[in-house]
């Protein structure tokens, strides 16, 4: 077997010796080498499992993500293998250092390297059966202090550890759509959250971005601006604001994310207008009440004795509501994810959709199918259609 570059030889090296003395945060591969066409990067991130230490895989596809659990040494000679044959780039991060690997069709590369100060150090740090699951926010920050939802030694207060559940796994996830949408390096980024509440995860956005990341949180009621805006004062994000407005009223001005969580009903769809119409990045919204279609939905015969109980019929519009959502995102140029956002077990509101700006929008194809969907159940006309200006009625 050939050598490796050197650059490549160095590279891997780090990595290895980042895993072996558990200093290891993250890993980005990217910039395919296209033998599959489908797949855009591929992230990992140190877990600890009841068998041991592993390294969580995360595929990234055009329209699917794989997930897969490897031993560390599986893990090294996953990687090895893959910046040989499917990857020019990787990015690795531990908690002194990053490093750049990028390669070059020819075998050469380079390898930059750059210190840090202890970032992500509590992901890395080592795992064990009477060590606490590792989260990307630290507990005891003081905004989370200061909004009420930990106590001085960082422990959830009363009520509200589901809450910092939200937040925990909020900041998990914004932190891998970040990085699948290309916004991992970006400096000065815009960020705008719509309808913001008490801004518990606008504070995690804030924290997760750093101070490449101008922040501003939108909420209609001037106490809660106000209080978040001290909070933010004391804890010193320099670049975190909140203003008093609403959604449907609110200019988004330059935005790369927005972010809408928990928006009621048609908000949600003025709040995803406001992200295309900025030509957003990354657009992330968690539906609720999705009300506005209910009283269009035409049952199909084949559903009709189904659908004669509430429930069901209640369940059918936030379906139809956010399929028909995340289609005319495709149609307005992004690429949709719609998962779960965390259990149902602490919130109902579980459902997140997310947009990454990824082709062209007004694809006439993706248009008939979505008329045909909405033809289906009897739609006639929506919000966020109405916005964008795509008439649902077949011709």
């Amino acid at each position: 077997m050939s050598a490796l570059p050197p650059a490549r030889d160095r590279f891997l090296e780090l990595l290895r010796t980042s895993v072996s003395a558990r200093t290891f945060v993250k890993l980005t591969l990217g910039k395919p080498r296209g033998r599959d066409p489908s797949l855009r990067n591929v992230f990992v991130r140190p877990v600890h499992l009841k068998a041991g230490p592993r390294l969580s895989f995360v595929w990234r596809h055009e329209t699917r993500d794989v997930t897969k659990n490897l031993s560390p040494d599986e893990a090294l000679a996953e990687i090895e293998r893959q910046l040989a044959a499917d990857f020019f780039d990787a990015h690795l991060f531990t908690t002194t250092q990053t490093a750049q690997f990028e390669g070059a069709a020819d075998g050469s590369g380079r390898l930059s390297l750059k210190g840090i100060a202890a970032v992500g150090a509590s992901a890395a740090s080592p795992a064990g059966h009477d060590r606490e699951k590792q989260r990307p926010l630290a507990g005891d920050a003081l905004w989370l202090r200061a909004l009420g939802v930990t106590n001085d030694r960082g422990q959830p207060r009363e009520g509200m550890a589901g809450k910092l559940r939200q937040i925990q796994k909020f900041t998990e996830l914004i932190g891998h759509l970040v990085d699948d949408a290309g916004l991992r390096d970006r400096p000065d980024l815009s960020v705008v959250d719509m309808g913001c509440g008490k801004g518990y995860l606008t504070f995690a956005l804030a924290a997760l971005l750093g101070t490449r990341a101008s922040v501003t949180g939108i909420e209609s009621r001037p106490h809660l601006t106000e209080l978040c805006n001290q909070v933010a004062r004391e804890a010193r994000f320099e670049r975190l604001n909140f203003v008093a407005g609403d959604i449907a009223t609110t200019e988004a001005g330059k935005v790369n994310i927005l972010v809408a969580l928990h928006a009621c009903d048609t908000a949600t769809d003025d709040a995803l207008a406001k992200g295309i119409a900025a030509r957003a990045d990354l657009l992330v919204v968690s539906p609720c009440c999705q009300k506005e279609l209910r009283s269009q939905l035409t049952a199909p015969v084949v559903l009709a004795d189904a659908l004669r109980h509430g429930i069901f019929q209640e369940r059918q519009a936030e379906f139809v509501t956010d399929a028909l959502r995340a289609q005319l995102l495709e149609w307005a140029g992004y690429r949709t994810k719609v998962f779960e956002f965390v259990s149902t077990e602490h919130t109902a509101k579980n459902l997140m959709i997310a947009g990454i700006k990824a082709h062209p929008p007004g694809d006439e194809a993706r248009a008939a199918r979505l008329r045909d969907f909405a033809h289906f159940y009897g739609i006639h006309h929506q919000r966020l259609a109405q916005h964008l200006g795509l008439p649902l009625a077949l011709a």
